[in-house]
């Protein structure tokens, strides 16, 4: 590993296939905009919670086509109430920090670190990080933030203070990157509630595949709202 530290700051990680079995990849480096950069161009993403920092490319890589998406009954009767007005890039702050108080089952404490917090703002600042925001009679009611590079969204994380406000960001997201061609969004590790909403495993290779030919489409810069 100490080798690896030497070479991040030229923005170097080793190939995917040198992960291990659970999917840790390198660790060391920096959380600057450039590292991340490169990062998620290899379909590489951060996740720790304490020092050194943590690189990852598991494989199975969960993924949802946007085509894909399932309305369940249920939700869709939530959808059309019109409970939520949806807002983009408008708070991200709150957003990712309300993300690093979520309570998860089965999870103690968070990854999402004021050094994480720090630098998916800056993300957010170059236009590269984005933020979909449900709001309740103004007030933020739940949303999600992710990264937007060429034809690919890596969501990060998402939370909620009402019930379904993040499946509706969630679902809002869906629609707004098949609007604007995107190909794939990258959810990163399975959960039963991504598979009921229609994301599904893929090999890592089939996904670096996919994601190298999604890079090819000019990236989506700047503000969403």
């Amino acid at each position: 590993m100490s080798k690896l530290d030497q070479n991040f700051n030229r923005g170097y990680f080793p190939e995917p296939s040198l992960a291990g079995e659970d999917g840790l990849l390198a660790a060391g480096g920096t959380l600057e905009v450039e590292v991340l950069l490169e990062a998620y161009s290899r379909g590489i993403f951060p996740w720790y919670s304490g020092s050194p920092i943590l690189w990852w490319s598991p494989d199975p890589r969960m993924v949802l086509f946007p085509d894909r998406f399932r309305v369940s009954k249920s939700f869709g009767q939530t959808l059309r109430k019109g409970v939520f007005e949806i807002r983009m890039d408008t708070v991200f702050e709150d957003v990712i920090r309300h993300c690093s108080r979520q309570s998860r089952p089965g999870q103690e404490g968070t990854w999402i670190t004021p050094e994480m917090i720090d630098a998916y703002i800056r993300l957010h600042e170059e236009g590269f990080a984005h933020s979909v925001e449900s709001w309740k009679e103004g007030e933020l009611a739940g949303g999600l933030y992710g990264v937007s590079l060429g034809g690919a969204f890596f969501g990060e994380s998402m939370f909620h203070l009402e019930r379904d406000a993040s499946k509706v960001a969630f679902y809002h997201l869906v629609e707004f990157v098949k609007g604007k061609g995107f190909d794939l969004i990258d959810v990163q590790q399975s959960t039963s509630h991504l598979k009921s909403l229609g994301a599904g495993e893929i090999p890592r290779e089939r996904f670096l595949q996919l994601l190298a030919k999604s890079l090819k489409k000019k990236t989506l810069r700047g503000t969403w709202g």
